[in-house]
């Protein structure tokens, strides 16, 4: 057989991830590689360091890229902050607590589940309520920015709940990182784990993490090994730690954080507050004109992610029908439902460099395309017209 390179289709990414990724970004992962070890290197991870504290807004010392995908920035959080035994309270509004459900059981913790309507924000009233009833809990888990479902919950208000009860807290920003506010310091959040290719426009395959000095105090405490070796902070802080002298830990994927490096420069040339603002002036333009085409949202407003909506599908129409031809006519990719809303939702994303005016019509004017074609119940025409009046707006 003979073999020739792979050359992708061209694609406007807008479902739940990975986002487009910004030119500049590919240009960076293109440079020359050199070692991970090179003093080069190392002032380029220490600047990655400064920039992720600065997008986290915290002054956490331990904040630094897992060679991992987010998954693998969620499993750090636990592995390492986790003994067996301790008690858990997650709270599982979506498909992503169910996977820190999944981290507590396989590390032989007690997952004591608050279960959330899909499409809901965590109720901090429940977790207060569950808290009193488990006084010996350890650590609270929940999603900041559920990616199954585009729910963002207060993450503040749930964190400090935890903090009165002396709980640590353990907190899934992956999809909210430059897309919405997250602010580590201010909420009081112990452990925060996010990813490269949301928000960040970066490629897949890195995940971004937070540590408080109370999370690194309760690693050093532990009474057993973390029982993972790869995933270990006690010995990913000395490949990681201050200064040119660092400690062999495994071969960084070192194209990939140029990449990071490059997304991270952007997000700081932009400014954090314009960021989440340019993702919610878009949001509300996608809003406009799915909403004058006769589609509705799934969330309630107050609690909707900017940059990840989820669309409910018309009655009769066939919504991975809709994704395939929106794929194949028009290489135009959106998302999904998953678990209990599969085929009965779009995730569309408005994420990082592909939040802007011309994804927004494009969206939509290719989604009404698709939608007339299967004689969907949709008000045809005025669309466009919508979006546009949001912009002047």
């Amino acid at each position: 057989m003979t073999y020739q390179s792979f050359v992708p289709t061209v694609r406007t990414l807008m479902g739940p991830g990975p986002s487009d990724v910004n030119p500049r970004i590919l240009t960076a992962m293109a440079r020359p590689t050199i070692g991970h070890l090179d003093p080069e290197f190392i002032r380029m991870m220490d600047e990655i360091k400064v920039m992720l504290q600065s997008a986290f807004q915290t002054q956490n010392q331990l904040t630094l890229p897992v060679s991992a995908p987010g998954s693998a920035g969620m499993e750090i959080c636990f592995v390492n902050l986790m003994e067996p035994g301790d008690k858990v309270i997650v709270c599982q509004n979506g498909v992503f607590g169910g996977r820190m459900t999944e981290n507590v059981r396989r590390l032989g913790g007690q997952a004591v589940i608050i279960e959330q309507a899909w499409g809901r924000a965590v109720d901090p009233d429940q977790l207060e309520a569950t808290l009193r009833q488990h006084p010996d809990a350890k650590i609270v888990a929940f999603v900041h920015a559920e990616t199954s479902t585009g729910v963002q919950s207060d993450a503040k208000a749930l964190c400090a709940i935890a903090k009165a009860h002396d709980c640590l807290t353990i907190v899934d920003c992956v999809t909210s990182l430059g897309g919405t506010e997250v602010a580590l310091d201010e909420w009081g959040a112990d452990a925060a784990y996010s990813g490269t290719q949301k928000c960040l426009s970066c490629a897949p395959g890195l995940s971004p993490i937070s540590m408080s000095q109370a999370a690194v105090d309760a690693i050093k405490a532990r009474t057993v090994p973390v029982s993972s070796w790869f995933l270990d902070l006690n010995l990913v802080m000395g490949y990681w730690g201050e200064g040119q002298t660092r400690s062999y830990h495994h071969t960084a994927p070192v194209n990939a954080l140029y990449g990071l490096h490059e997304a991270l420069v952007v997000l700081h040339e932009e400014g954090l507050a314009a960021s989440w603002q340019r993702h919610a002036y878009n949001h509300q333009a996608l809003k406009a004109g799915l909403e004058a085409m006769g589609l509705t949202f799934f969330v309630p407003e107050s609690e909707r992610l900017p940059q990840l909506n989820l669309v409910t599908v018309p009655e009769g129409v066939d919504e991975a029908s809709v994704r395939r031809q929106l794929l194949q006519q028009y290489n135009l990719e959106i998302g999904a439902g998953l678990g209990s809303l599969a085929g009965r939702v779009w995730r569309i994303g408005l994420m990082g460099f592909a939040s802007n005016p011309k994804n927004v019509l494009f969206c939509v004017n290719a989604l009404e395309a698709v939608l007339s074609q299967y004689n969907a119940p949709i008000h045809r025409g005025v669309a466009t017209a919508a979006v546009q009046s949001a912009y002047k707006d």
